[in-house]
Formats: C-alpha cells, sequence, structure tokens
C-alpha cells in the first residue's frame, strides 16, 4: 500500500475561493502539509478537493468512457458481422477470417509507444479527435470491401489509427489523479468495454433488420454504420475533451510548464525492471480478454443458438463484467492492494476454463461407455453411470457461456494490471513510454487471440480454451513475482538502504546518488526515490 508520508500523489490543486478554476501540476504532489509538497509555494489553503474532484471527473471520465466504448466496438464488432453472412459474402476462408484479426493488432502493438509519445507533443483534445476519426473512417469503409484483400487493409489502418487511444488515456488519466484515486476512475472508463459488448450484440440484432436496404448485406450496415458514429463522436471531441493539467484551459495561467522531452526519461523506461515484469502481467491478461471479446458470439452460437440470439446472448455477460470490474476497482482503490486482487480475478477466471475440460473429459468416456458395457458388474450400474454422464453431458452446453459469464474476473484483472503500472512509475514521460510498451506487449498477445479458437475445433475449442488457461497462469506467476519483488524493494526502503546523501543532511549512501535537495531528488529519480513506496 502506497505511504502518503512517502510517496505523494500526482494531483497539485489551488482553487480560488468562490470560483471553479483550478490549479495542477501535471504528475506533481500538492498537499495541504507542505512538508509533502513538490511545490510548497502553490496556495493550497481555500481547497475543496473533493468538490474539484468531482468537477475533474465530470470533464474526463463520461466522455472518454463513451470513446472507448465506440473505439472497443469497432474493433470487436467483426465477431458479431461474421455471424452475419459476413465470410461467405468476402469469400472468406477460415485462415483468412483469423488473418484479418491479427493484422489489427499488428498494426496496433507497432504504433502504441510512438503514439503515447506523440501525446506528451501535442494535446489530447487534437491527438484523440484525429485518431478517432481516422479509425471511424476505416471502421466505415470495412462495410463497402468485397474480398479479403481489402479487409486486411482496413483493419491493419484501423489498428494503427486505435493504437494510441487505450494507452493515451490511461497515461492522460494518471496526470490528473492520485494513485489512490486511479483505480476507480480506469475501472469506469474500461468498462465501457464490457459496455460495448453487451451494446455490441443489441446493436447488431437491430442492425441486421437493414440487411439488403441500399443493397448492403446486414454484416456491411453493422461495420458502416458504426463507423458513420465514431466520426462523428471524434469530430465533436476536440471541443469536448480536456487537454493536460498544464494547458487545460480551466486551469490558471500559472501552472508550471511540463518536462521536455529527453532521451534519458525513455532510456529509463527502457531499461527498468518493472516494465518487463509487469509485460507479463498485462500479457497473461489480455489474450484471454481479447480471445472472448472476439469470439463469446461464436461460442455461444456453438450452444445450439442462431445468429440473432447469439449476439442477445453475449449481453448479460458484459453487463456482469461492467459491473464487477466498477466493484472491484473501487475497493482496489479503497484498500490498495492491487496484487492480491488481480491474482483473487485469475483464479476465478481459471475455474469455468477447467470445468470445461473436464466435462469434455466426461463427454469422451461416454462415448465410448458402450465399449466398457461387458466391464460393469450389473446392467443397473451401467444405467446409472450412463444417467449422470448424460447429464453431465447436458450440463456442459451450459459451461461455454459459463466460460463468457467469467470473462468479467478477465476484465478486472486487466484495469488492475493498468493502474499497478500507472501506481508504480512515477515522471510523466517515463509513465507514458513504460504504459504504451506494457500495453503494446499486451496487444501483440492479440495476435495469439484472433487465432486460437478455430471453426474445426467447436463446440469444445481444446485449443483456444487451453491457450487461455496457459495465459492465466502465466498471469499469476508474474503478479506472483512482480508483487514478491516490490515488496522486497519496499523494506530495502524502510531500512535506508535507498537514501540519497542530500546536502547539508546527514545519512544517505553515495551510491544512491548526491543532490543538492530533497525536491530535487524527487525530480530526477521519480519512483527510485528513497522516499518512494511501491503500490503492492
Amino acid at each position: 500500500m502506497t505511504s502518503p508520508t512517502n510517496s505523494p500523489p500526482s494531483l497539485g490543486v489551488s482553487l480560488e475561493k468562490g470560483a471553479d478554476v483550478a490549479q495542477l501540476e501535471d504528475c506533481v504532489a500538492v498537499t495541504k502539509d507542505n512538508s509533502q509538497l513538490y511545490n510548497p509555494h502553490v496556495d493550497v489553503s481555500s481547497v475543496n478537493e473533493r468538490a474539484l474532484i468531482r468537477k475533474i471527473d465530470m470533464r474526463t471520465i463520461p466522455w472518454l468512457s463513451f470513446l472507448y466504448l465506440l473505439c472497443f466496438l469497432d474493433r470487436t464488432s467483426i465477431g458479431n458481422a461474421k455471424l452475419y453472412s459476413m465470410e461467405a459474402a468476402l469469400h472468406l476462408t477460415d485462415n483468412q477470417y483469423l488473418l484479418c484479426l491479427t493484422i489489427f493488432f499488428v498494426s496496433y502493438a507497432i504504433f502504441e509507444v510512438p503514439s503515447n509519445i506523440m501525446l506528451k507533443r501535442s494535446r489530447p483534445s487534437r491527438w484523440f479527435s484525429t485518431l478517432m476519426v481516422g479509425w471511424g473512417i476505416m471502421m466505415t469503409v470495412q462495410g463497402l470491401v468485397h474480398n479479403f484483400s481489402g479487409l486486411m487493409a482496413m483493419r491493419w489502418l484501423l489498428g494503427m489509427f486505435e493504437a494510441g487511444f487505450y494507452p493515451g488515456v490511461i497515461y492522460y488519466l494518471s496526470c490528473w489523479y492520485k494513485r489512490s484515486e486511479f483505480c476507480i476512475r480506469a475501472a469506469i472508463f474500461f468498462s465501457a468495454a464490457t459496455v460495448s459488448g453487451a451494446f455490441g450484440g443489441l446493436l447488431a440484432a437491430a442492425i441486421s433488420n437493414m440487411n439488403g436496404v441500399g443493397g448492403k448485406a446486414a454484416w456491411a450496415w453493422i461495420f458502416i454504420l458504426e463507423g458513420l458514429v465514431t466520426v462523428i463522436a471524434g469530430a465533436i471531441s476536440f471541443w469536448i475533451i480536456v487537454d493536460f493539467p498544464a494547458d487545460a484551459k480551466l486551469m490558471t495561467s500559472s501552472v508550471p510548464q511540463e518536462k521536455q522531452l529527453k532521451w534519458k526519461y525513455i532510456k529509463a523506461s527502457l531499461t527498468e525492471w518493472k516494465t518487463y515484469v509487469t509485460m507479463f502481467v498485462f500479457g497473461g491478461i489480455t489474450m484471454p480478454v481479447y480471445a472472448f471479446a472476439l469470439f463469446l458470439p461464436s461460442i455461444i452460437n456453438e450452444v445450439s443458438y442462431e445468429a440473432t440470439p447469439a449476439n442477445l446472448l453475449t449481453v448479460p455477460v458484459y453487463a456482469a463484467a461492467c459491473i464487477s470490474t466498477c466493484v472491484i476497482g473501487s475497493l482496489s482503490d479503497r484498500y490498495g492492494n492491487r496484487g492480491l486482487f488481480n491474482l483473487s480475478c485469475l483464479c476465478v477466471g481459471m475455474v469455468p476454463l477447467l470445468t470445461n475440460g473436464f466435462t469434455k473429459l466426461n463427454e469422451k468416456f461416454l462415448s465410448r461407455s458402450r465399449v466398457y458395457y461387458p466391464y460393469c458388474v450389473s446392467q443397473r450400474k451401467f444405467i446409472i453411470l450412463c444417467g449422470i454422464l448424460g447429464c453431465l453431458r447436458h450440463l456442459s452446453l451450459c459451461c461455454q457461456y459459463h466460460v463468457g459469464l467469467t470473462e468479467s474476473s478477465k476484465y478486472i484483472s486487466y484495469v488492475l494490471a493498468r493502474a499497478w503500472v500507472s501506481n508504480n512509475v512515477e515522471g510523466s514521460y517515463k509513465r507514458s513510454v513504460s504504459l504504451a510498451m506494457t500495453i503494446s506487449w499486451g496487444n501483440i498477445q492479440g495476435i495469439v487471440s484472433s487465432n486460437v479458437y478455430r471453426a474445426n475445433q467447436t463446440p469444445w475449442y481444446p485449443l483456444g480454451h487451453g491457450l487461455v488457461l496457459m495465459y492465466i497462469v502465466t498471469g499469476l506467476i508474474a503478479t506472483s513475482i512482480l508483487r514478491y519483488i516490490l515488496k522486497k524493494e519496499n523494506d530495502r526502503l524502510d531500512r535506508g538502504e535507498r537514501d540519497e546523501l542530500i546536502e547539508g543532511e546527514s545519512g544517505g549512501h553515495e551510491d544512491n546518488g548526491r543532490y543538492s535537495s530533497v525536491e530535487e531528488a524527487k525530480r530526477e529519480k521519480g519512483d527510485n526515490w528513497s522516499g518512494y513506496r511501491y503500490t503492492l
């Protein structure tokens, strides 16, 4: 848990009396106790922090969540469109369809880090709106393609434009909120992805009624209409999205300017061990999230449902994910223990996969039961055995849907991992690059997600469920390792082994650096400063 006395939060404010104008520093701490300030000269005596946070919440979270709903809807709606004869219309084989899913994640992963650096060089209002208009156009054109090559090109460009939005927003929010306030905001923002899953199923079912209108099939109208909405939302976002604290129009002119881009900030992230461990944590979570986001309609479709009912049955899955993500995100902020919450959610996510494997074994045993009939002690025992295994067989049909319902645990872990990375990296450029690297690595796993649920393995999908289970176990191991190392590092900090030499003060070690003041040590060392405490 973060120590408030040693690890200051990322939000500093001064609010003019009787006004709703705030003054914030980008990722700089300010509290009413001047001994804990990066900038002790800032007057915070008239701050109503709760009112200020509510104001920031209203100006940032609702609209960004709506935009992410559109973002996730656009990338995953291909799974809904597939159920309305898209493959037949474009003459796609199963492998070609999987390649169309895969290529999205290739461009997505390539452009994430450059996009976050560009975000720091630009402004959120300009950059995010540009990205949205770009991917909205690509989404619309997907409904106009006639073959495999056209769909591949549009999926590549869609991934390129979408790459900068999610990591950019996570970094952007980390510049407005304290570490203890961040996870619930990130959870609400990311819950838009779960809402998009529910809304996507409803929307696809409704749009399917336009089949044949204007000579376009239902699957084409899904892409066209959703893309046009994104273009409109992106265009008006320029006037709605609030910029960074140093640039936001609602702030006073006395806000300090942000640090200039220097290679040392990027190098600090590239050489940080936490970055690489958290990449494995996030990779173990992202692959299952994308696998089910892309294939959940198809998985449910295999449980004897037609296209529209299958799309509608995704709604309760994502509704459960939305509620649980917000609740666990709030609890994580309250208790601060990201690692334990993440471990718990990953364990929950394993249960249905193990159950699915068990029922598959029962299915095989039942199919071979006649072979073993001569070895049964009596006919009565054989009938009882077949009855039990028959019940398990019918129960296993529900197991596929159960797998989808517990997808909520993976969405929660996704949010927790993002908050964990942001909480343990200090310094705006370093955090920007670290977040982008981590999310980029996670999205590379989307390449795997796009190819694991194959049409020739229905209805059990042993390869898909098996690899998802393997990734969850990897996430569990990486989470345990990261939490253990962070705990050890906090213990070293408590013992003073990381203390710097501060001019005019006693104590410290030359190996940890020499600085003229505590403020300089905080500014230069970031999360390596001896007063910092990692969030466990």
